[in-house]
């Protein structure tokens, strides 16, 4: 059976918010989806971030079929230790060879390590649902978005985005928030593909994260008043008991490829159909 790393760079006071929130750390969401995706697959997670976790180095990560990088709060543009510490993980991801996949933070860490650039998302987020999010030409016939329609909706939380891809990577999909909505990145030995969205989450999990934000989207003029920011959660909440529930679909504005597990997971399923061929993939620049 397939041995996966789970890397979540959520501070320790973020995780523990995080659970009494959700009931799982996002590294513990993502070991639970893969575990309903790979039943009997190992996985372990670690958090680089961490002053406790001590350097890795890519010897200690080529046992693992894959390695997956969760999101967090964290804003890699910061000259801090636990970014430093986090970004340093990459880099041993990228030495490795192993295939690596990450979603919102996951993308962002994994472009910095790779020479890019993050910023905060001028005068905006993407709260809640990623709207229309369509392929490049090149996404259109990359793995990564096998089975997608032309334009899809995807649960999305961030305030950063990535602003330049690093050399040696591909612009999947955009939308008309965020241009870089899935990338592939080749760097050193190692391929990772990455999503600013999360498919990895429930819709429950993104109810929660709005409501515990309800101040935060106030204050970007994405909702009137907190109350406006219930009744969307509300819907939300509605929708994870019955995905099928064709007017709590129409409140929403979403098709069956946010309500419907299944297909919100489209990019992580894919990737781990894939990841035994991107081993040591990338070409090592001379």
């Amino acid at each position: 059976m397939p041995r996966y790393l789970v890397a979540q760079s959520e501070r320790p006071e973020e995780r523990e918010r995080r659970r009494r929130r959700a009931g799982k750390s996002s590294g513990e969401t993502y070991a639970a989806t893969l575990s309903q995706l790979c039943p009997g697959a190992s996985v372990d997670i670690v958090s680089p971030a961490d002053a406790s976790a001590g350097p890795f180095a890519a010897a200690d990560l080529i046992r693992y079929d894959a390695i997956l990088l969760t999101g967090s709060p964290m804003h890699v543009y910061d000259d801090a230790p636990d970014v430093r510490r986090q970004l340093a993980f990459m880099r041993a991801v990228f030495a490795s060879g192993v295939p690596s996949f990450g979603s919102c933070a996951g993308l962002q860490v994994a472009t910095a390590a790779a020479g890019g650039r993050v910023r905060k998302m001028p005068e905006r987020l993407e709260a809640g649902v990623a709207r229309r999010i369509a392929a490049t030409d090149a996404g259109r016939a990359h793995p990564l978005l096998e089975g997608r329609p032309a334009a899809w909706d995807a649960p999305a939380i961030h305030g950063d985005e990535v602003e330049e891809l690093p050399a040696g990577a591909t612009l999947l999909a955009s939308n008309g928030v965020t241009r870089v909505q899935a990338a592939e990145i080749c760097h050193d030995r190692g391929v990772f593909w990455g999503v600013q969205y999360h498919p990895e989450l429930s819709i429950e999990e993104v109810a929660l994260a709005l409501r515990d934000s309800a101040g935060d989207l106030v204050e970007a003029e994405l909702a009137g008043s907190e109350c406006e920011v219930q009744a969307h959660v509300d819907d939300l909440l509605a929708l994870h008991a019955h995905p099928d529930d064709r007017a709590v679909r129409w409140r929403l504005g979403v098709d069956g490829e946010f309500a419907e597990e299944r297909r919100r997971r489209c990019e992580l399923t894919n990737f781990l159909r894939h990841a035994p061929a991107l081993r040591n993939a990338a070409p090592v620049a001379a």
